[in-house]
């Protein structure tokens, strides 16, 4: 596997840009276009949110298709709770874009992010369309990235390649989330563009998996969007014989596909709103993956254990809290604790201060690895969790000032 720059043009016939239509303050990208020279195969996968944004409904019934060509996405405004205007605003969106490229309207997918319950400024999404069309390019990657940020500090990019039956095929992707991030599909959008030939089922089932082993494992602060997205368009321009469902290929490209996933995973997680701890959950020796799952969730969503993580402070009495009320039957003298390779725990009582001074060394490191042992089988999840700072609490005080 090969390390590409160039993120979602990185692959064969991909061109993009971002260009300023007047949805955010003066001078800031906020309308992205990703676009193949040719139809392919796409696959998405979508918030698990009850009230999900008009993009969202759009982008499943296009995905009946399984055939996309371009991918367009503002930012600024999330068309979510926009009744039907917002649905009829987001169909407009893809039939502009599918005129110019002269394909069918379903073969376009829609994104919107930002503040949710204001309409479209559509007259200003018409002269912006256009523009960023006629803009697009095979150096346009990074451009398009800034196009989808919101509260991000840092666009998140990625781009790799490997051999498959004797051919070179790129994975290329983009994402953006700072805020709203947490499992069953992180808030966030994030789209991947690949050269390779794969039948849609194949796809489908790759991208499913390295969601489910990547954005689906990071967590901010508990919330989940009216608007997540991951999508992934192929277009066949590797040349490659065609990757089906259940086959040794199918197995590489997924490796390959997870590597771009769980990277623009870790960006999100490391960009998150006033973030300065990137803490790996272990929950190992559970019974079955979705108890330890659902421990690793209660703990890392802990607004108290959050705490202490951003003031340093090796209170792993909160972890243990947290750990009894995830609804998770638990043996108390089962349960072993570390952090890093620092034991603080063992059969359920803690080692004392010496221990403690030596895991309040290891907290103060900006990224480590916390270890909860249940001793009650062999199953294993993996979560990675921030701190909550300060910084977090006056971001989403003023997001709409």
């Amino acid at each position: 596997m090969k390390a590409l720059r160039g993120g979602v043009t990185a692959p064969l016939g991909f061109l993009a840009a971002g260009v300023h239509c007047g949805i955010k303050k003066p001078s800031i990208l906020d309308l992205a276009l990703i676009a193949s020279s040719e139809p392919g195969p796409i696959a998405g996968v979508f918030t698990t949110n009850r009230l999900p944004a008009a993009p969202v409904l759009l982008d499943r019934l296009h995905l009946r298709r399984g055939v996309g060509q371009a991918i367009i996405v503002n930012s600024g405004n999330a068309n979510a709770c926009t009744g039907p205007q917002g649905m009829a605003d987001a169909e407009e969106m893809a039939t502009l874009v599918a005129r110019r490229l002269y394909a069918d309207p379903q073969a376009i997918f829609v994104g919107s992010t930002g503040v949710i319950g204001q309409p479209l400024p559509m007259a200003r999404i018409r002269e912006g369309i256009p523009a960023v069309m006629t803009r697009a390019r095979r150096t346009g990657g990074h451009e398009a990235a800034r196009a989808i940020l919101t509260t991000d500090l840092k666009t998140k990019e990625v781009a790799a390649s490997a051999r498959i039956a004797g051919r070179t095929v790129t994975v290329g992707g983009m994402a953006k989330g700072s805020g709203m991030i947490h499992p069953d599909m992180a808030t966030m959008l994030a789209y991947l563009t690949t050269d390779a030939a794969i039948e849609q089922s194949a796809l489908q089932e790759a991208l499913s998996a390295s969601v489910n082993a990547s954005f689906n494992c990071i967590s901010v602060d508990g919330d989940t969007s009216t608007n997540d997205t991951v999508l992934c368009l192929a277009n066949g321009m590797a040349g490659n014989t065609c990757i089906q469902r259940g086959s040794a290929e199918a197995k590489e490209f997924q490796q390959l596909l997870h590597h771009a996933c769980f990277a623009l995973a870790m960006k999100v997680c490391r960009d998150g709103e006033g973030v300065t701890k990137v803490v790996q959950l272990v929950v190992t020796g559970a019974k079955s993956a979705d108890e330890a799952k659902q421990i690793a969730k209660t703990i890392g969503t802990s607004s108290l254990v959050k705490t202490a993580l951003f003031g340093e402070d090796a209170n792993w009495g909160r972890i243990i809290a947290a750990l009894g009320r995830s609804g998770i039957p638990i043996e108390p003298n089962s349960v072993a604790l570390a952090f890093d390779t620092v034991p603080i725990v063992k059969a359920g009582v803690g080692l004392g201060r010496h221990a403690e001074r030596q895991i309040s060394r290891v907290a103060r490191r900006k990224e480590f690895t916390i270890t909860l042992d249940l001793g009650l089988g062999s199953a294993t999840a993996r979560l990675w969790t921030t701190d909550l700072s300060y910084d977090y609490v006056k971001i989403n005080a003023s997001y709409r000032s």
